[in-house]
């Protein structure tokens, strides 16, 4: 090869190169918009001077200032130490649905794909009928049923969320439980709880990876609506669905009551879903070699 074609080979090897970090810039974006409110939730007691809960009525709502740096609420409440304490409960609002979602999910999935039958027509048509349901309305339902509170609101999210990943892992295992490596084992006499959790199932985290860090997103947006709605977490705990609920009807004078907490909603969820995004990229073989771009 002559050394002027290898010249011009350079810029192209160098764009090549580049191309994967172009490709994880959202990524990085996420992971920025994520890591932002969950350290301060984690470290809120150290980052305000006020309690959340601390009721002050010759304070109440007052502007954004250096005192209060989101202003305060109809009872004197300083916002910004409640935004910090709600990301608590938000945040882990979006994680503990995803956590319960995917363990109940991951197991349907798995079982349904590698038992076949009956069985999977079962569970199959029982998560297609979840499914028929609108998410919101089911998930209301299911929290009315249980009763207000952040526990039945992650419980009602959860149950909605289920189908997702059930079909996500038959799909995965239908397509191992072909390979080789399956049939050996099975005719080693492997059990079924060893083929799954050995052979299976850690062939099947990549795409599960990526949907729950998806996932934590709309989660954390259902169980937000559904403290909104009043069926959330209870006063004077703070939650940024509620808090978002408590502001809405002096939005026109007191602007800042229901912003911070509905930008906290808004740019948390937009993190998980670019770290997501990201994710899919980084971990689908097919965009590692310099492919184009799903971004």
């Amino acid at each position: 090869m002559s050394i002027e074609a290898t010249a011009a080979q350079r810029p192209a090897a160098r764009r090549s190169r580049a191309l994967p970090w172009r490709r994880q810039l959202t990524m990085w974006i996420g992971i920025v918009l994520v890591a932002i409110p969950v350290i301060v939730s984690v470290f809120a007691p150290w980052l305000s001077k006020y309690d959340p809960n601390e009721v002050d009525l010759t304070r109440r709502l007052r502007p954004p200032s250096a005192e209060h740096w989101f202003g305060t609420d109809e009872v004197g409440r300083d916002i910004f130490a409640r935004v910090l304490d709600g990301g608590r409960r938000s945040i882990g609002a979006g994680i503990g649905v995803v956590l319960v979602a995917g363990a109940a999910g991951i197991l349907i999935g798995a079982l349904s794909g590698w038992l076949g039958g009956r069985f999977d027509l079962l569970m199959m048509r029982t998560m297609d009928v979840i499914l028929a349901f609108p998410g919101l309305v089911l998930a209301m339902a299911m929290a009315v049923a249980l009763g207000p509170g952040l526990t039945s609101s992650v419980l009602a999210v959860a149950f909605v969320r289920i189908p997702i990943y059930a079909r996500l892992v038959r799909a995965q295992i239908l397509s191992l439980r072909e390979r080789e490596y399956i049939d050996a084992a099975v005719a080693l006499g492997a059990s079924t709880p060893r083929i799954l959790f050995r052979h299976l199932l850690p062939n099947s985290l990549a795409p599960i990876i990526v949907q729950a860090t998806l996932d934590i997103g709309n989660a954390m947006l259902l169980t937000s609506t559904l403290s909104f709605l009043g069926l959330g977490v209870r006063a004077p705990a703070a939650e940024w669905g509620a808090m978002v609920n408590s502001g809405r009807t002096y939005l026109l004078d007191q602007w800042w009551y229901a912003t911070f907490p509905g930008a906290a909603i808004l740019l948390t969820a937009i993190g998980f879903n670019l770290l997501g995004d990201g994710l899919r990229d980084r971990l689908d073989p097919r965009y590692q070699a310099g492919g184009r771009s799903r971004l």
